[in-house]
C-alpha cells in the first residue's frame, strides 16, 4: 500500500515541514557527491552508533540529532520525505512552525534513545528521519482520527481506496512492533531500525498535546439579524 495523500487541508502554509524537507535533501545530495571513502567516514562520524556511549557519550548525543537528517539510499530518502510531506503539514497546522520543529526533533531523540535501549552495544550506524517522522505519524492519529488516507493498492489490479488514517497508521505501527520484537538479539545484522520507529511513534502518540500552541479555529459568528424571520416581529 502506497499513501498518496490525506483528506485534510491545512489552514497555514507548512513552512517548517518544507524547511525540514529541504535540510534532508541537502544532506542527501551531499552524501551523493562523496566518494566511497568519504561517504564511509561521513557515516561513521555523524550516524548514531549505540556502542559509542562507552567511549564518547557526548558525541553519541550529538549524532542522535545529526543522524536524523541522513539517509542510506534513494528509496530510504524518498519514502521518508513523502510520508513527511503527506502528514507533516497537518500536524504543523496544529502546532505552529516552531512547536512542530521542537516536536519533530524530540521525536527523533525519542526514536534514537529507543533504538539505543534495544541495542546498546551495537556498532552498526543508525541513520534516517524515520523515527522523527514516526512521531509525526503518531501525532496525526491523535489529531485527525477521522481523516482518511488515499492509498494506492495492488490486488489483481491497481486502484486507490480511502483508508481511515487510524487504521492505516495502526497497521503500520503493528508491523513495526512485531518486526521490532523479531529483531531482538540480531544486532549484528543491519537493516531497518524498527525500535526507532516504535519509539518515535509512541512519543508522538502520548505527547502530541503538549505541543499544541496554536488556538483552535475561531468559530464564525453568524449575524442574527441576517437570519431573523420577519414574522418574529408580529405582535401576539
Amino acid at each position: 500500500m502506497i499513501p498518496l495523500r490525506d483528506t485534510i487541508r491545512s489552514r497555514h502554509f507548512p513552512i517548517m515541514t518544507w524547511v525540514i524537507l529541504i535540510a534532508n535533501t541537502l544532506v542527501f545530495l551531499l552524501m551523493l557527491v562523496l566518494n566511497n571513502s568519504q561517504l564511509q567516514s561521513f557515516v561513521d562520524t555523524f550516524a548514531m552508533v549505540p556502542a559509542r556511549w562507552q567511549t564518547n557519550p557526548v558525541w553519541l548525543v550529538v549524532t542522535i540529532f545529526t543522524s536524523m537528517f541522513m539517509h542510506s539510499g534513494w528509496m530510504h530518502f524518498l519514502s521518508n520525505m513523502w510520508i513527511l510531506f503527506i502528514f507533516g503539514d497537518n500536524v504543523e497546522d496544529q502546532m505552529g512552525p516552531f512547536g512542530f520543529l521542537a516536536f519533530y526533533l524530540l521525536s527523533g531523540v525519542a526514536a534514537g534513545l529507543m533504538q539505543f535501549v534495544a541495542f546498546p552495544t551495537s556498532t552498526l550506524p543508525t541513520l534516517g528521519a524515520s523515527g522523527a517522522i514516526a512521531g509525526v505519524m503518531g501525532a496525526y492519529v491523535v489529531l485527525y482520527p477521522r481523516a482518511r488516507v488515499v492509498t494506492l493498492v495492488f490486488f489483481f489490479f491497481i486502484t486507490t481506496i480511502n483508508i481511515p488514517a487510524i487504521l492505516y497508521l495502526g497497521i503500520w505501527f503493528i508491523t513495526q512492533f512485531f518486526s521490532g520484537i523479531a529483531s531482538l538479539g540480531q544486532m549484528a545484522v543491519g537493516g531497518v531500525a524498527w525500535w526507532a520507529h516504535i519509539g518515535g511513534f509512541v512519543f508522538g502518540l502520548l505527547l502530541v498535546r503538549r505541543f499544541i500552541f496554536r488556538p483552535p479555529p475561531v468559530p464564525q459568528i453568524l449575524d442574527y439579524n441576517a437570519y431573523r424571520d420577519p414574522r418574529d416581529d408580529r405582535p401576539w
